[in-house]
């Protein structure tokens, strides 16, 4: 399983500082995978609670695992669509997602279901990923390994990574859904891939997008592109480990 966690470490803790969970809060996690930010927002909120939500089964299963391992009681995980879900009304404090939602097939009806989970005055904090030609592990990577790159200039309107690229699309969703000061902030960070080109070339072959692209694993052609992939992750070795440059944008919104 691809670890997002060390990739994403940068950003979680920008994404912790501007949640800034106090005790006694309900924290509802939209999209949580293994459930990092589940867990640290369930240890700021004790005696407070932290419900996680995502749809893959593997993943929380590895964040319930970890959430026993840490001792972690006020901590819960469910496996839904957050688009649908029928969440408590009224009954969560706090509101966050680490790029967990850009992939709803109805943003609108998907938010308008989360905002309906918040208490009237909560905060709603998350991250999501900047246009495509902004994320330098999307470029390089996909240059790399794609004999002929598609174009990454234009902002995705399908239910993918970059389907909330555009800021004015973020806020004219999430007022549609009906939140209320809704403010977009640039972040930069570096993402992380492994210790080493080896070590990060075995974790990117995990994911989707260099599964997709190197689609013939015994092919002279799959070869080259391997090889020339290696060579672009050894080219962003610093010396601690393969990171390469990326944008989000870290939104805040509230339930009115």
């Amino acid at each position: 399983m691809f670890d997002y966690d060390s990739e994403l470490a940068r950003y979680h803790e920008r994404l912790c500082e501007a949640l800034d969970v106090r005790p006694g809060d309900r924290v509802l996690d939209i999209g949580c995978g293994t459930g990092k930010t589940t867990r640290d927002a369930a240890r700021a909120a004790a005696p407070g609670t932290a419900l996680g939500i995502d749809v893959s089964v593997p993943m929380l299963a590895q964040a319930r695992r970890k959430a026993a391992t840490e001792g972690l009681g006020n901590v819960a995980f469910v496996e839904a669509d957050a688009q649908a879900h029928a969440f408590q009304s009224e009954h969560f404090s706090l509101g966050t997602s680490r790029f967990g939602t850009m992939f709803f097939s109805d943003p609108v009806a998907a938010f308008t279901n989360i905002g309906r989970a918040l208490r009237p005055g909560a905060r709603f904090v998350q991250l999501v990923w900047q246009a495509a030609d902004r994320q330098e592990w999307h470029t390089a990577i996909r240059a790399a390994i794609a004999p002929e790159p598609a174009p990454t200039t234009s902002v995705s309107t399908a239910a993918d990574a970059f389907a909330l690229a555009d800021p004015h699309v973020v806020v004219d969703v999430l007022t549609a859904a009906g939140f209320t000061a809704v403010d977009v902030a640039d972040v930069r960070e570096p993402v992380y891939y492994g210790p080493d080109a080896d070590h990060a070339r075995a974790a990117l072959l995990q994911l989707g997008m260099a599964k997709e692209l190197v689609a013939d694993p015994d092919s002279a052609s799959t070869g080259r592109a391997l090889d020339r992939l290696h060579t672009t992750l050894d080219a962003h070795d610093t010396g601690d480990g393969v990171w390469f440059d990326s944008r989000a944008w870290l939104v805040v919104a509230h339930r009115p």
